[in-house]
């Protein structure tokens, strides 16, 4: 099975150890996938904001990247969404992309990847791998099989984080009053660290998190997965 990695913009330039982690997770399971040093974004900012016409040749440029390949896997159910649900609205037919977790328990029927992390975590439920691509239980499964971590449910765990990409830039006063709405319920759990499977709504919590000066960590759940 011919993997490849489609790596987004966020975590590209603000957050590659991401990446680096969701190639550690395949590699223990014996997957070597594969890095096409061509890619560029999939052309959602564009896209939410109105530019189709602009957003459609990244679309294309994503297709013919990515053609060939038996899977394509993303760190974000963002960007999966985008590809998924999206690119036929512009005209064009996507090629088989999965966001992470969805691949190795849909995808391959994992949920143990032998990973360990002895801390108290709790899970925030990021709206596009959610709402449009339906992944709930499945970060959760690997979450519970992680040796050592005790995963605590915060209320209203899926409740918006307020990032939502360009809303947070037109709005940034209702984007902080959601976070600040988030990071309450966050806080009565207990835990040490907040895990999600975007890198955006992390970038968006622990934002929050440091001008608070709040002790509870953000971390990307393919970080923990690679924890041994």
């Amino acid at each position: 099975m011919r993997v490849a990695l489609f790596i987004p913009c966020f975590v590209d330039q603000f957050f590659p150890q991401v990446g680096v982690a969701m190639v550690n997770v395949l590699r223990r399971l014996k997957i070597e996938p594969e890095f096409p040093a061509d890619q560029t974004c999939c052309g959602q900012p564009a896209f939410n904001t109105g530019f189709w016409d602009e957003a459609r040749p990244l679309a294309q440029r994503y297709c013919e990247i990515f053609a060939g390949y038996d899977a394509v896997v993303s760190p974000s159910g963002s960007c999966t969404a985008m590809v998924r649900h999206f690119y036929p609205l512009l005209g064009v037919a996507p090629p088989a992309t999965y966001e992470f977790t969805e691949f190795l328990v849909k995808h391959l029927g994992v949920t143990d990847v032998g990973a360990a992390f002895p801390a108290k975590v709790t899970y925030h439920d990021a709206c596009h791998a959610l709402r449009e691509l339906g992944l709930k239980d499945e970060p959760r499964q690997l979450l519970r099989h992680v040796r050592g971590l005790e995963l605590i449910e915060m209320a209203q765990a899926e409740t918006c984080c307020g990032f939502g990409g360009t809303f947070a830039v037109k709005f940034p006063f209702i984007s902080t009053a959601m976070a600040d709405l988030k990071v309450a319920k966050i806080r009565e759990t207990g835990a040490e660290y907040v895990v999600s499977t975007d890198s955006s709504c992390l970038m968006q919590l622990d934002g929050y998190l440091r001008r608070q000066k709040i002790p509870i960590q953000t971390l990307h759940l393919a970080e923990v997965l690679a924890a041994q």
